[in-house]
């Protein structure tokens, strides 16, 4: 029986555009409006800069460029590291959650195979159909890997972020499919990334959490390059006995792969979330829950004496959103207590809320400490996959108002942004960086990506 390394990279290799659904195309150019976007609003972000700084610090052909503010030539490698970085820097690009209740969040699956194609495609010059093509086999296989994984390697286990040990497998293929490698030299690729596979979840709420994301996209193209070049690895390194899915996660379940690559396709199921707020997914639930309790009862901030939380372990320690109380932006993308008190007292929660200055406000602090947040067993036992929230807010005259979470909460594959409202995120992000024209460029290039004859123009809009 062929090994799951090799079933992947045969897959990459035989599968053409013409194969892929209409649906699984009109998704794959949502998902890259959406990711280009808060790729560009993270460029202007601190660790972005730093990255772009250390990158260019290397020297080297200018191969590929860095989106959005600060726009460098650097090597394609690079590039994608300081791009990686700058898209994940915000926590609002979009995540894929697991339909199966032994694990929660899979991956965010946009940015390693659209940072790996922006790069090799500036690099080669490579056309939007193509850049489709990878992208989409990207995502599907790193999502793939996801669930095939053992659950013990996700955060609430053994505490690896995916977005860096497994993200780096959907920068692999998608560079190695546009670079044009045979299947023998994409399951070498494959190998190479499979050894340069980390990422920790104790990064989270630091700037080392986008730095998972980017060297997860850095290594993807340098797995590629390596492969191209005539380095190898073994042919077994998913599966192998001290393989990537033994030694990172305990084991796997094949049967999760065997025959499932494009059947269904990931981007379709379990699809993708796109995020409203620019924090974790899984507590977006519970914004939009708040935000419902306090406009439909016209709450103010100052009638609120607390606000009890109760979820699950797939939203708290050991989950994602494992900061107790926020004094920074990055703290605050994980923290319930924060999120809460955005909404209690603004109503909303954008970028605006997600700053140092907002979080480190004394009326944000003292709302923080009204709320109470912990786990409910009801909840817990309902899985993994399930994400609810419940809410109560007690009032200084002593009322009680409830709320409880949507299940199908907004943004998610079964209530999805509709494109204006997606293209309304793109330009809110946008706007510090690039002038409106670019803009509509850019919104109208991704929406008939497959008739663009090279992705270069593309980059030179958004630089």
């Amino acid at each position: 029986m062929t090994g799951l390394t090799r079933t992947v990279a045969a897959f990459v290799t035989e599968t053409t555009y013409a194969d892929l659904p209409d649906d699984v195309v009109q998704i794959a150019k949502r998902c890259m409006v959406d990711g280009l976007g808060v790729m560009l609003a993270g460029s202007r972000e601190p660790c972005a800069l730093i990255a772009r700084r250390h990158a260019a610090s290397f020297g080297g052909k200018a191969e590929a460029r860095t989106l959005g503010a600060g726009s460098v030539g650097l090597p394609a490698p690079l590039a994608a590291l300081a791009n990686g970085i700058a898209g994940h820097a915000l926590d609002w690009d979009d995540t894929a959650l697991s339909l199966e209740p032994d694990r929660t969040v899979l991956i965010h699956p946009t940015m390693q195979p659209l940072c790996a194609a922006l790069a090799v495609g500036d690099l080669l010059g490579v056309s939007g159909r193509d850049m489709l093509t990878a992208f989409v086999l990207g995502f599907e296989a790193q999502v793939k890997i996801a669930e095939t994984m053992g659950a013990d390697h996700f955060i609430y286990g053994r505490g690896f972020h995916t977005t860096g040990t497994i993200g780096v497998f959907g920068a692999t293929v998608t560079a190695s499919r546009l670079m044009g490698l045979s299947t023998e030299q994409t399951v070498h690729a494959i190998a190479i990334a499979a050894t340069m596979s980390s990422g920790l979840g104790e990064n989270h709420g630091t700037m080392a959490k986008p730095l998972n994301m980017g060297h997860a996209v850095e290594s993807g193209v340098s797995a590629a390059r390596l492969a191209s070049m005539g380095f190898d690895g073994p042919a077994t390194a998913l599966e192998g006995e001290r393989g990537f899915f033994a030694t990172f996660g305990g084991g796997h379940d094949p049967s999760r792969m065997r025959g499932r690559l494009g059947d269904p396709w990931a981007i379709i199921s379990p699809g993708t979330s796109v995020k409203p707020y620019p924090s974790g997914v899984v507590g977006h639930p519970g914004m939009d829950a708040m935000k419902a309790l306090v406009s439909e009862h016209e709450v103010r901030p100052e009638e609120i004496a607390r606000i009890v939380v109760r979820t699950g372990p797939s939203v708290i320690r050991p989950g994602p959103l494992r900061i107790a109380h926020a004094h920074t932006a990055l703290e605050g993308k994980f923290c319930v207590a924060f999120q809460m008190a955005a909404i209690a007292l603004r109503r909303k929660a954008g970028l605006a809320e997600f700053s140092d200055e907002f979080v480190a406000s004394p009326v944000c602090q003292d709302m923080q400490g009204r709320v109470e947040v912990s786990i409910a067993q009801h909840i817990a036992d309902l899985g993994k996959d399930r994400v609810v929230f419940e809410i109560d807010v007690l009032t200084t005259d002593g009322r009680t108002l409830t709320a409880k979470s949507e299940e199908h909460y907004r943004g998610g594959p079964r209530n999805p942004l509709t494109w204006d409202e997606l293209c309304d995120k793109f330009r809110d992000c946008a706007d510090p960086v690039l002038a409106p024209d670019r803009q509509t460029g850019i919104l109208d290039m991704l929406s008939r990506l497959e008739e663009v004859r090279e992705v270069r123009d593309l980059v030179t809009l958004a630089c």
